[in-house]
């Protein structure tokens, strides 16, 4: 029995030192200095109680766990383990500083504490399996909704584009082909519509700017501060207003100080969205309606209309990018699918949730932004 054990430890021992890999080595030096530890604990306490060698057992037991807990591999739990029962055998049994295995109940004792080493090594393995199949799943779906996005997007950006676009070469060709006829009134009319097309398209690239600060680099990245959303939502209307003076806006805030971790300009540009979203497509008959609220652990902003309201069948997939008819002029010069889709882009790299619904008198788009950062 003395010589297999023996030999068990010195395979151990040989295992461990062909091993080359930082994880390896942090794990042998881990097991090393927890069961280090342990001794000394040990010893403290056999100093205090010479004969309470079964609490010294638990001691190594939960040295044993810890070293389960935070190893990569099988081994160093069952070396721990082997070893535990080599330092209570030598140090704390009687006769003491001397190796006995023949003692009535000790290879019962090492049997278990090795049985013990198994089963939690096991366990948390098991454990650690699962949390990193998980993860792989998570990174999987992200990956997936970003390739999802992605072509939600080249569809949209494709029949978003070619409208103004066309619209722009049209317009801009019948006032080179028909200057000296036109009259002045027809052809400010001409550039009045070259200059609304060409602002839609720098609308769309600021959109499609925002988009790639999300996804630098493939992973999310946002740089968060603290911000005064009443600060950053007024800041968009005043933004909106210049681009289009005859929109009215009526706005309500509560009376506190709300403060939330946010990138800026990509909640303003959240905002400017959906502004100009209730602009074009609404056809509002009352000033649209900018609400701030304040909720246990988040903020919610809504946008309130009072047009058209949205058709039901695209309430569910408004937020997707996706193209579809068009339900009126402005709808064919001006898609929104493409704002929309990185409203909800931007707020879920946020932390927080859009959505979209109707009302009685119209439209209403809301969104949440945590109040705090969530790990």
């Amino acid at each position: 029995m003395k010589h297999y054990i023996w030999k068990l430890f010195t395979n151990f021992v040989e295992a461990l030192s062909n091993t080359h890999t930082f994880h390896a080595h942090f794990s042998l030096l881990f097991t090393i200095g927890v069961t280090a530890a342990a001794t000394l604990l040990a010893s403290l306490y056999h100093r205090i109680n010479p004969t309470g060698t079964a609490n010294i057992s638990l001691i190594y037991i939960l040295a044993i766990i810890l070293i389960s807990n935070h190893t990569d591999k099988y081994r160093y739990g069952i070396l721990a383990a082997i070893s535990s029962v080599f330092f209570i055998n030598y140090l704390y049994t009687y006769p003491f500083h001397e190796f006995n295995f023949t003692m009535t109940g000790y290879p019962f004792t090492f049997l278990v504490m090795y049985f013990i080493s198994i089963l939690t090594s096991a366990a948390t393995f098991h454990e650690k399996d699962q949390a990193q199949r998980i993860k792989e799943g998570e990174k999987l779906l992200m990956e997936a909704e970003k390739e999802k996005l992605r072509a939600n997007l080249l569809r949209a950006v494709s029949h978003d584009l070619r409208t103004p676009l066309t619209s722009m070469i049209g317009a801009s060709s019948s006032y080179l082909d028909n200057e000296s006829f036109l009259p002045a009134e027809d052809k400010r009319e001409l550039v009045t519509q070259i200059y609304e097309d060409a602002n839609w398209l720098l609308h769309m690239v600021e959109n499609l700017l925002s988009i790639t600060r999300i996804t630098e680099g493939g992973t999310n990245v946002l740089k968060k501060s603290p911000e005064a959303v009443e600060e950053i939502l007024f800041d968009a209307i005043s933004t909106v207003k210049k681009r289009y003076p005859d929109l009215q806006v009526h706005v309500r805030i509560p009376d506190e100080f709300l403060v939330a971790p946010m990138d800026p300009l990509l909640i303003k540009q959240v905002i400017l969205n959906l502004l100009e979203n209730s602009y074009y497509h609404a056809h509002s008959i009352k000033p649209v309606e900018c609400v701030l609220d304040n909720g246990e652990d988040h903020i919610l902003i809504h946008v309130r209309d009072f047009g058209n309201g949205i058709p039901p069948e695209k309430l569910d997939s408004i937020f997707d990018a996706a193209p579809s008819a068009p339900t009126s002029a402005a709808d064919t010069r001006k898609g929104m699918g493409i704002g929309l889709s990185i409203c909800k882009a931007i707020i879920n790299a946020h932390g927080g949730e859009i959505r979209a619904q109707n009302h009685p008198d119209g439209a209403e788009f809301y969104f949440t932004l945590p109040k705090e950062d969530k790990p």
